[in-house]
């Protein structure tokens, strides 16, 4: 057998302590697929001494992080976390030191990839990323290998686990979104700080990586529109099931004649659809090829065991010599994907307002909905809103969404509105 395959690691949290554990559990296993052991020689994190239930004192520390590149191993996992700073210095200086790079951080690639690999290209040497997408779900390797001869028409999906987790409770037990996060916060699903997932940065920065993938073109990260699920009521999502669908936060990516048009937002899902049956802290992707269909990736999107999983599985790929483009072909082949319009978009809508309980309301509303050329299909009202003012509901039939957002730009101020209205695309895929 061929020599062992040395690793280092930086970053011993839940996922780099899994790593060790992983390793450690299925050595032999691992060995007999990698053609050779995987074998960790050093490590680095910002407390030595924290117990992490794993024996550290087989392997060399390193006190400052980036040293890690200097050391005598010949693949470096990044699992740190943050687009710029220690991490970004590391992949840099590690791989122009000729290691290859393994990481699960999904920010960096989406901020940094293509130089990334370009480094990593010009080095010949390995930049792998499974676990920055959906944990332990194979789809960077499904998109960049399995469906390597098709054509993507669209890639889609539930791509962050604690806005999933939140969203579904909220469903099951009809509670808000404040008191859901609240308790998603208390069992370690969100951070203290849940902007990143609420707000659906994490997602549009998986799905960045995904389009790049799906389309053959450069990372576009700056052009996803990005809408949260903070506006989500526990109203809307009761509305959306007695109208047949269920409340999903969408990560979409199309790449068409006008550009690449790529969205993060609350979607209603059709019952019928594999998304709408996506529950709890789940991730799942759906990627349409040309001649293979609809593939659908599903399983758990983060934690230990699913994230370590994912990077030992790249660290395999690099101990067998597959060392492989990072997005499926070279930087210099990938294309400039161009901005689609997003109004441009034709779909139905679910519009959702919170407004004065006083006569000649609805009126308002359906002469700036006429006058968008908006045609709507059903109208709702529901009752006391949670903030005062009663909930009116509406879908529309298929149009394009600017003409959505032109009926909304007229109503933009006016005084029987109580809060801010909620537009959600119904998804049709």
């Amino acid at each position: 057998m061929a020599a062992p395959l040395k690793i280092a690691i930086a970053g011993l949290g839940t996922v780099g302590a899994g790593v060790i554990k992983l390793i450690d559990a299925n050595r032999d296993l691992i060995a007999r697929r990698a053609g050779r052991a995987v074998q960790v020689v050093a490590v680095s994190a910002r407390d030595r001494n924290r117990d992490r239930g794993v024996d550290l004192s087989r392997f060399q520390w390193v006190e400052n992080t980036v040293d890690l590149a200097d050391v005598d191993a010949d693949v470096i996992v990044e699992l740190i976390g943050g687009s710029e700073g220690t991490a970004l210095t590391l992949a840099e200086r590690a791989m122009a030191n000729g290691k290859a790079f393994v990481t699960a951080n999904k920010a960096m690639i989406a901020h940094h990839g293509l130089a990334l690999a370009q480094t990593a290209e010009a080095k010949g040497v390995a930049l792998k990323y499974e676990a920055a997408v959906a944990g332990g779900i194979p789809v960077i390797k499904g998109l960049r290998e399995g469906a390597a001869a098709n054509a993507i028409e669209r890639v889609y999906g539930i791509l962050n686990g604690t806005c999933n987790y939140i969203l579904t409770t909220m469903e099951a037990e009809g509670r808000s979104f404040d008191d859901v996060l609240a308790d998603a916060q208390a069992l370690g699903y969100a951070e203290a700080d849940p902007s990143f997932d609420v707000d659906g940065i994490d997602a549009a920065h998986k799905l960045s990586i995904l389009a790049s993938l799906s389309f053959g073109t450069r990372i576009d990260f700056g052009a996803v529109v990005t809408t949260g699920i903070r506006q989500v009521l526990a109203g809307d999502i009761a509305q959306a099931k007695a109208l047949g669908y269920r409340v999903r936060l969408v990560g979409r990516a199309e790449n068409g004649e006008g550009g690449l048009l790529q969205s993060v937002q609350p979607c209603l899902v059709p019952v019928t659809h594999p998304l709408a049956h996506v529950a709890g802290a789940m991730n799942a992707v759906v990627a349409e090829g040309n001649f293979v269909g609809r593939l659908f990736f599903e399983g758990r999107g983060a934690g230990e065991g699913p994230t370590a999983s994912a990077v030992v599985a790249d660290l395999i790929d690099i101990a067998r010599g597959e060392l492989g483009p990072a997005f499926a072909m070279p930087v210099s082949a990938l294309a400039d994907p161009g901005h689609a319009d997003a109004g441009a978009r034709v779909g139905a809508f679910y519009l959702r307002f919170t407004v004065a309980d006083r006569p000649g309301v609805l009126a308002e509303i359906t002469a700036a909905m006429r006058d968008a050329n908006v045609s709507i299909e059903s109208l709702i009202q529901r009752g006391e809103a949670p903030d005062g003012g009663v909930l009116l509901v509406m879908t529309t039939h298929a149009c394009p969404e600017r003409q959505v957002t032109a009926a909304l730009k007229a109503l933009d101020g006016a005084a029987f509105m109580v809060g801010a209205p909620m537009l959600m695309p119904i998804l049709d895929m």
